[in-house]
């Protein structure tokens, strides 16, 4: 963890692969904290990086960013947004460090469904031949149908089994929360999942989140994040390891 480390050490080891977690600073119904997303990113990719570095790899996670894309809750009293363009920016900074300091290997671990990574390090690849950018999604890497029953993506019974797990300190009573109930689209074809817009988070939802947490436990939490964190340390070890010249299997 580079913000818990110092220049002595930094010094006297070799860094393989960079880390960098980045959530985002938003309402999440009325019984988890803003910094949710931040909360998870952090600790999934703090564990994920403990385990990897345990079995050999030469990991290093930096501070997360805080803010992600919120451009869909301006009126959510002090969503704070980052765009796009912003995001890019902020990352091709940090990418022209590890790329001058000759760190060519940054998983980017993404805890906010707003921040979309894909496009920009499309871009920052063309900028910088010799990285090997990488992001994945958190909550993708493993099947929460697995651990959880009831369906949703905001404040909902994953994210709140989480916080319950890691942060129990501040999360409130399941009683105060919402439904987390989701007015869909006019649009058939958004409805339908082949077209898209933006989802405007003061019309579709009561209370900023999406599908209910009243099944939510700590153990859930912890289950899943066991099993999150193992696959993206297998992940983290995998991209140290493979050669960015020679990276399919043939």
């Amino acid at each position: 963890m580079l913000a818990e480390t110092n220049w002595k050490a930094i010094q006297e080891q070799k860094t393989e692969v960079v880390v960098l977690p980045w959530g985002a600073t938003e309402a999440h119904n009325y019984h988890l904290p803003y910094a949710t997303d931040n909360i998870q990113a952090e600790a999934v990719a703090a564990e994920a990086a403990r385990l990897a570095w345990e079995a050999g790899t030469k990991v290093m996670v930096l501070p997360a960013i805080p803010f992600g894309v919120n451009t869909g809750q301006a009126d959510i009293t002090l969503d704070i947004n980052l765009n796009p363009s912003t995001q890019l920016s902020i990352l091709d900074n940090i990418v022209a460090v590890l790329n001058r300091q000759g760190i060519h290997k940054l998983l980017v671990v993404n805890g906010h469904g707003g921040n979309d990574f894909k496009p920009m390090l499309r871009e920052l690849g063309l900028r910088y031949p010799d990285m090997f950018l990488v992001t994945c999604n958190w909550f993708q890497t493993a099947d929460r149908r697995q651990f959880f029953e009831r369906p949703g993506d905001h404040a909902d019974e994953m994210e709140t089994s989480m916080i319950q797990y890691l942060r129990p300190d501040l999360t409130r009573p399941l009683e105060e929360a919402g439904d987390g109930r989701e007015y869909k689209s006019k649009l058939a074809a958004i409805r339908e999942g082949w077209a898209w817009s933006e989802r405007l988070w003061s019309q579709a939802t009561e209370d900023t989140g999406v599908g209910n947490p009243a099944a939510a436990t700590p153990e859930k939490g912890q289950a899943f994040f066991e099993a999150t964190t193992r696959n993206i340390a297998g992940l983290l070890t995998e991209l140290a390891t493979v050669d960015p010249k020679d990276r399919y299997i043939r």
